[in-house]
């Protein structure tokens, strides 16, 4: 489970400039051109970021409850990414999965083994974790509380900025390959990181404080949770050879939403 500095450009705002194309270094250097430095003087913050308290910005008490809990409450917020021009890009958590720790089988610190990759894990609750798959591809987490748990971020709706998040996402496919839906923008964790342009560096900060990157209650929902028959619980993906932590319904996602990475039928039908 290293930044350089880069040139900043503008960032297309719209389709035709999208379809006209750049290189995935000009994108990037759009999106962190400070990446894992120091914010610049000037830079535009989010409306509900300011020095006066963000009424919607989740803080630490959120991140600090059990992992299960957090999993379930992380469905329905919004996931923020600042650039360094202050270009935001926003999701709606719509999917994740939970890590309980050391009993979990399928966990990176299952048996309690803290290494250097997942020490995020067994830090304060609301910590990212980002780790690397395949060695390409990027996943993050969030801790919560319990020994070494952590929570999954798996899918997002992706809600403002989709055209910057069509070429970060465009920029890493084969040549030729079809056009993304917006729905596919997001909807997997490494495919959510590259929308977003989440870097490894971001490995260890806080949600709860980072300027770079946090979480948001949605205005136009405000601060309920969904309600829990809008919530189905699935076995997570992708971890068949962990015995009975491969069944367990760890996995949470909306009901009927297109953005979920993989629906369970079954799961639906059951709960």
């Amino acid at each position: 489970m290293s930044g350089r500095k880069r040139t900043q450009i503008s960032v297309p705002e719209t389709e035709d400039q999208v379809k006209r194309g750049v290189s995935l270094r000009q994108v990037r250097s759009t999106v962190h051109d400070h990446e894992c430095g120091v914010v610049k003087p000037g830079t535009v913050k989010s409306q509900y970021f300011s020095k006066e308290g963000d009424p919607q910005r989740l803080g630490e008490e959120f991140f600090n409850q059990p992992c299960i809990s957090l999993a379930k409450a992380f469905l329905g917020k919004v996931l923020v990414r600042r650039s360094a021009d202050g270009t935001e890009l926003r999701g709606r958590v719509v999917e994740t999965e939970a890590y309980l720790g050391g009993e979990d089988k399928a966990s990176h610190s299952a048996g309690g083994k803290c290494t250097e990759r997942n020490t995020a894990m067994f830090m304060k609750p609301g910590t990212i974790y980002v780790y690397p798959i395949y060695g390409i591809y990027l996943c993050m987490n969030v801790s919560s509380q319990g020994e070494g748990a952590a929570v999954l971020l798996r899918a997002l709706e992706p809600l403002h900025g989709l055209p910057l998040m069509r070429q970060l996402r465009t920029a890493r496919r084969r040549e030729g390959a079809r056009p993304l839906k917006d729905k596919e923008l997001c909807n997997g964790p490494s495919k959510l990181c590259q929308a977003l342009d989440i870097p490894r560096c971001f490995d260890r900060r806080d949600l709860a404080s980072e300027p770079e990157v946090w979480l948001e209650r949605d205005p136009q929902i405000g601060p309920q949770e969904p309600d829990l028959k809008e919530v189905v619980s699935a076995s997570r993906i992708g971890i068949d050879s962990h015995g009975e932590w491969a069944t367990k319904p760890l996995r949470f996602y909306l009901r009927g939403h297109h953005c979920v990475s993989v629906v369970d039928k079954q799961a639906e039908a059951e709960s």
